[in-house]
């Protein structure tokens, strides 16, 4: 297989939070999340968290479960709709 170091995907935010099974392809591979680095096994990301999803260390699966199939990827543009309802 051909994997890179480290791969970072697109910046983005969970309304209803995330759930994830990493399986790692290579031994050691990892995925890098709000909760930190998580190896084999499941993970959990908190509603409202966001950040850029990155695999370090190898090639791994990774299943994401959105709550409700919410993701966002506007960040800016929620962040002034939020302030200007407030």
């Amino acid at each position: 297989m051909n994997s890179v170091e480290r791969y970072q995907g697109q910046y983005h935010a969970h309304p209803y939070g995330e759930l994830n099974l990493v399986v790692p392809v290579d031994p050691g591979a990892t995925l890098v999340g709000p909760s930190g680095r998580q190896g084999p096994g499941w993970t959990a990301s908190a509603p409202g968290s966001h950040h850029y999803p990155e695999v370090r260390g190898g090639a791994l699966i990774a299943l994401f479960y959105l709550s409700a199939g919410r993701i966002l990827y506007d960040i800016a543009r929620r962040d002034r709709e939020i302030a200007r309802n407030s």
